[in-house]
């Protein structure tokens, strides 16, 4: 059952509406240009480029095609020129809210009180809305010293910096700032990590000092941070720190979405091999969404924005193609 729009503000008309400005996002803005369609993007942040922007624009990331490492913000600043071909209209700092479908196309309404018009809807919100998990022990640190994101490593040159967490953006960040600060030192509650072998053995051979089965306990200092207490097995070390980065993972929230009548999975949107939703004319691709053999890799979700906008054309147009041709020149 989905929720009526509200009917004040101004309207947008569109052919495809892109809601998440992530990479799959952008990546179908561009795509959906090339289908010769007009194109809109909203995204609930400020910035185009998603989770990479907010969270990791220093970061180099490997598993996309055709670059053997490419830097967070390098990539997001590539497809958003690529995108740039299509001209969409961006929609940013606003939160879809409310979704109404009919024969004849879907109409979205945002916070801000807009309300969209599209032959089609492509969800690539990535996780959704989210938000950092807190430390304990972090009182009232947070911005004086303490941290849940590295958007530049420049800030942390020759400081001692603790890292609490053991999946893939700790020991990310372990490895970027190795070399800038003057000590590392990860701190995880159990000795088995959730981040990638790889980049596990690559801090394994650093000088990054692991410390497993501990927590931070208590942090210190007077208006920034000094230090944090390690407590390992009822006993507690002090350590000198100027920075923490409390990488603990983060809490997704599918916010209105979850009241449009999509059928969700453990908060993802389930999907058939033609990236449709249960609901007509909206489609999902990304991070979001769940079939069996479900793979989540940007490279993966540059496939189905490709393939959602295909099958979004033939829902927009009967008559139209699914396969367009190759994207090549002659």
């Amino acid at each position: 059952m989905t929720t009526p729009a509200p009917t004040t503000g101004p309207s947008v008309e569109t052919d495809l509406l892109i809601i998440g400005a992530g990479p799959t996002g952008l990546f179908a803005a561009y795509y959906a240009g090339f289908r010769g369609h007009r194109v809109a993007v909203v995204d609930s942040l400020p910035e185009l480029g998603g989770q990479i922007t907010a969270m990791y624009p220093e970061k180099q990331i490997l598993d996309v095609a055709g670059f053997p490492s490419v830097k967070g913000r390098d990539l997001v600043e590539g497809l958003v020129s690529q995108a740039a071909t299509a001209d969409p209209h961006y929609l940013l700092d606003r939160t879809a809210v409310t979704l109404v479908h009919d024969d004849d196309g879907v109409t979205v309404g945002l916070n801000d009180g807009t309300q969209v018009r599209a032959g089609a809807v492509l969800i690539t919100a990535g996780i959704g809305k989210f938000s950092p998990r807190p430390l304990p022990a972090q009182g009232d640190w947070l911005g004086r010293g303490l941290e849940f994101f590295v958007p530049s490593f420049a800030p942390y040159a020759g400081k001692d910096v603790v890292i609490v967490g053991g999946g893939d953006s700790a020991f990310d960040w372990a490895v970027h700032l190795e070399p800038v600060a003057q000590s590392v030192t990860l701190v995880h509650r159990r000795d088995a990590f959730r981040a990638h072998e790889r980049t596990v053995e690559q801090v394994r051979g650093s000088s990054v000092r692991i410390i497993t089965k501990a927590e931070v306990s208590a942090i210190d200092g007077e208006h920034t941070v000094s230090s944090v207490d390690v407590t390992t097995d009822g006993e507690t070390t002090r350590l000198p720190a100027q920075a923490v980065v409390a990488a603990l993972g983060f809490v997704a929230d599918l916010g209105p979405l979850q009241t449009w009548g999509i059928d969700v999975l453990k908060r993802h949107i389930v999907v058939d091999p033609s990236m449709r939703t249960n609901l007509p004319r909206v489609f999902a691709a990304g991070d979001i969404t769940e079939y069996p053999g479900k793979v989540r890799l940007i490279a993966v979700g540059f496939g189905e924005a490709a393939t959602a906008v295909n099958n979004a054309t033939v829902a927009m147009d009967p008559t139209a193609k699914v396969f367009p041709g190759h994207s090549s020149e002659a």
